[in-house]
């Protein structure tokens, strides 16, 4: 389906000999600019330790320092795409840019766990407008016969941010402060809004909305937000306790009410017509499903490693890239092989590695040598690759162009909502596990019961993210290790779950159908 694309007048001479609108600086520049949450995602996974000791965070503080930002982004992303479509993406691609520099500063200067969270909101915020916006900067810049390899470059130089995280984070933690892996922020967003007022070339469609859908913004947020909230404080208030259920059956009354308005809203937040696409649908449940199984399993780990076997922040770090490595090299590959036999394959194929790895990461233990973990995060890397290549292919390529900020930010959404979900559904089975186990391996180490009363309390919260007491004799660190573990084995088996029930999806795909490239108008 041909789609006619408006360039903005600043940006209207020709391509001979000059930078702006070219596809392979574009690229470039939203990569830079999108590095930044990648980037983000991995340094603060390394910093979390560093956070909760030095604010004395509790681990649902320390969880939300996490999932305040994976909500944030996945409350507003389908609303930031809109607005690309709507005032233009390189708009909106700076605006995020300079926004989640800012926030990133802001909490580097915070001084309590609550303002971090505060500002990991913010940013998050900031942060859902750069990615919608990049993958429409993409789809305008590129040919439909090199939209997946520059999809799946894109994706390397976000694996690349994602694998320098933790070296740089750790580096950062051991040898500055927690509060330095934030502003490191800064000089990348400087370089993204310098390179992109020179370079990106502002595109939409001239069918494009012209107005916001404010009823529909307001019901899935809340939607959202109620869904997560009501997951996360389920493990406190107790799943059958009237709050739990008044958060969880508001979100599912106002989704319903959401899909009813979509029906009948003028220009909808999000056209219903899109869902009738079987692949797009498929890759949209998709993505949630992936970004389940990995972000909320991956969120333990920086604990495993840190907690319990004794790493410094640094050494986690370089015990992370052989995962990270992979997604490196996988997705510039998973791009090529996508663009010549289609997503189906290779993300059938990726999340069944994701399964086996995941079943892997189960079998640990408090005492499992480098090269078993080696083993099971290279087998993650390889297999996430194709999936997040080829799953962004399926949403963006089946949508109309004039909607391709939309399905940027439900391709984006998809994942922050799994991984929120991920983050909070598989927090709760680690903590009923850990709560469950820590008594009787207490008992055995020494003798006596757990501590009742705060301090048992106290004890139960520590061993969910890993922590013995202080100075405590082997025995007893071991039972608090060995609860964790037992915690984290259980939560990725839901995780492998997850994934396989997501490759069972991934049959469904195919290339977008919408994928011939825009007829460009300057």
């Amino acid at each position: 389906m041909s789609q006619s694309v408006v360039l903005d007048k600043e940006a209207a001479p020709a391509a001979g000999g000059r930078l702006r609108g070219h596809p392979w600086l574009t690229l470039l520049t939203v990569a830079v600019g999108v590095m930044m949450v990648a980037l983000d995602g991995t340094v603060v996974a390394i910093a979390n330790p560093a956070i909760q000791q030095d604010l004395h965070a509790s681990p649902a503080d320390i969880q939300w320092v996490t999932s305040g930002y994976l909500l944030a982004l996945a409350v507003f992303l389908i609303t930031a795409g809109k607005i690309g479509d709507r005032f233009g993406h390189k708009t909106t691609f700076l605006v995020g840019a300079v926004g989640f520099a800012a926030t990133s500063a802001a909490i580097g200067f915070a001084g309590s766990i609550q303002q971090v969270i505060l500002f990991r909101v913010l940013q998050g915020l900031f942060g859902a407008l750069l990615q919608p916006a990049a993958l429409g900067l993409l789809r305008g810049a590129f040919p439909a016969d090199k939209l997946n390899m520059a999809i799946g470059i894109w994706g390397g130089v976000i694996g690349a941010s994602t694998a320098a995280g933790p070296i740089v984070g750790g580096l950062l933690v051991e040898h500055v402060n927690w509060e330095s892996v934030f502003f490191i922020n800064i000089p990348v967003g400087v370089i993204a809004l310098v390179l992109g007022l020179l370079i990106l070339k502002d595109v939409r469609a001239e069918n494009a909305a012209k107005s916001f859908d404010v009823p529909g913004i307001v019901l899935l947020s809340g939607a959202m937000f109620m869904l997560v909230w009501g997951i996360i404080k389920a493990p406190t208030w107790g799943w059958a306790d009237p709050a739990t259920l008044l958060f969880l059956g508001g979100a599912l009354l106002a989704l319903v009410f959401f899909a009813i308005w979509q029906k009948y809203a003028k220009e909808p937040l999000i056209p219903l017509s899109l869902f009738r696409s079987v692949p797009l649908s498929a890759g949209t449940l998709l993505m949630v499903l992936m970004a389940f199984a990995f972000f909320g399993g991956i969120f333990f780990v920086t604990f495993y490693l840190q907690n319990v076997h004794g790493m410094a922040p640094v050494d986690a770090g370089v015990h992370l890239l052989p995962m990270t490595g992979m997604m490196i090299v996988g997705a510039p590959v998973a791009g090529f092989l996508i663009g010549k036999i289609g997503p189906r394959i290779p993300i059938v194929a990726g999340m069944l590695f994701t399964t086996a790895a995941m079943l892997g990461m189960s079998t640990l233990d408090i005492h499992s040598g480098n090269g078993v973990m080696a083993l099971w995060f290279v087998l993650m890397g390889l297999g996430l690759s194709p999936v997040m290549v080829g799953a962004t292919e399926v949403i963006v390529g089946n949508a109309p162009l004039e909607l391709s900020g939309v399905a940027g930010g439900l391709q984006q959404a998809a994942m922050q909502v799994g991984g929120s979900l991920g983050t909070a559904v598989l927090g709760a089975v680690m903590a009923s596990k850990v709560t469950g186990v820590l008594p009787g391996n207490w008992q055995a180490a020494t003798g006596g019961p757990l501590p009742a009363g705060p301090d048992g309390e106290q004890l139960k919260q520590a061993a969910q993210l890993g922590i013995a007491p202080p100075n405590a004799p082997q025995g007893i660190a071991d039972a608090v290790h060995s609860s964790f573990v037992s915690g984290m084995g259980v939560a990725f088996v839901v995780a492998s779950i997850v994934a396989l029930a997501a490759a069972g999806l991934g049959l469904l795909t195919k290339r977008g159908a919408n994928e011939t490239g825009p007829a460009v108008h300057i």
